[in-house]
């Protein structure tokens, strides 16, 4: 059976707020996974985390011959000091793969090692158009952008006294807003928009008193971004649901208006009996759909899968568009996702 999740459009708007608004970029993940932990102790589900810092909510079942995983990850894309100019701008490296063009002239924190928390605006080292005749035309990477730390500062030594150094996170703004045309804009939608339809599908669980088929385990993991983040799944899983963003764009169909479905990535294809019974559910109970290649794309199930775990799993997620840059998905997509998930879950 199909929920109805349009009464639950608030809440998940809500939740990705509160994700959204923590800083996360892989590695630096505390702040989200104790919002997320928090949210699902407070709809009364037990959560355990592991060493390495992903966060794992077990959800009974009605039946125990069986247990499902479905995974979100609540790392993001982000930045780290590299190194600091001699008059006091911050160099960049990467964290995961942002587009750093569209990075030029969003404000940022910067996150000290003893707490302290500055901000900084990301420029490209040749910011002024009535100074540089290259400001227009320079390479946007990380050999040619900075961060100006909105302090007093001319020289490498006043920014140690501040106490900044190489390995401090940079982590710009999500800049998150919910048009009342039904979007979510954001950064960061990828994964934090699939990881809030995973929290409200707890809450709809909660407030119908349902119960999935079997046990699940639902865990946000935290290195999803640098490659790694699905390599410690629990033994016990005997299949996984990946929930991560849908792809938008040439040769693709999905739209943000409907949950994607992915036959195959960069890392081959996702597992074909579960791929069609997804496509069947959404097919048979009138969920939007749509079924896509992703040539440029990895999830944590092929980390799973590459780490030595023997499990079918397949791949959905909302339709998101411009990923790594300012991301967009609409609530119909959102709507589409936690649908889907439902009737994966043989939900009564």
């Amino acid at each position: 059976m199909k929920w109805d999740v349009t009464p639950y459009r608030d809440t998940v708007m809500e939740y990705a707020k509160a994700l959204l608004s923590q800083d996360s970029p892989s590695g630096f993940t505390l702040r989200a996974v104790e919002a997320a932990e928090n949210l699902a102790r407070g709809l009364g589900y037990e959560t355990r985390r592991s060493r390495k810092g992903n966060l794992t909510i077990l959800v009974p079942g009605r039946e125990h011959e069986k247990k499902v995983g479905l995974c979100a990850h609540v790392d993001t894309l982000g930045l780290m000091v590299r190194s600091v100019t001699a008059d006091g701008k911050l160099l960049i490296t990467k964290v995961g793969g942002p587009l750093l063009p569209t990075l030029d002239g969003e404000y940022c924190r910067i996150y000290t090692r003893d707490g302290r928390v500055y901000t900084g605006t990301i420029l490209s080292l040749s910011p002024a158009a009535h100074v540089e005749d290259d400001a227009g035309t320079r390479p946007r990477d990380e050999q040619s952008m900075a961060v100006r730390v909105d302090e007093v500062v001319s020289t490498a030594e006043d920014v140690a006294a501040l106490g900044i150094a190489p390995g401090d996170y940079v982590c710009y703004d999500p800049k998150t807003l919910v048009t009342p045309s039904g979007f979510l804009k954001s950064r960061f939608l990828d994964d934090k928009a699939s990881a809030a339809c995973l929290l409200t599908v707890l809450k709809i669980l909660r407030d119908l008193g349902q119960l999935p088929r079997y046990d699940a385990e639902i865990t946000f993991t935290v290195y999803e971004e640098v490659g790694h983040g699905g390599a410690t799944f629990s033994e016990s899983l005997d299949e996984l649901l990946a929930v991560d963003m849908g792809c938008i764009g040439a040769e693709l169909t999905c739209t943000e208006e409907q949950v994607s479905i992915c036959a195959k990535d960069s890392a081959g294809p996702y597992d074909y009996a579960m791929v069609t019974r997804l496509v069947e559910l959404s097919r048979a109970n009138g969920v939007d759909y749509a079924v896509d290649v992703y040539p440029h794309y990895s999830s944590d199930a092929a980390v799973a899968w590459k780490s030595g775990r023997d499990l079918p799993a397949a791949l959905i997620g909302p339709g998101v568009h411009a990923s790594h840059g300012m991301e967009r998905t609409h609530w119909h997509g959102l709507k589409a996702t936690m649908e889907l998930v439902g009737l994966y879950l043989d939900c009564e």
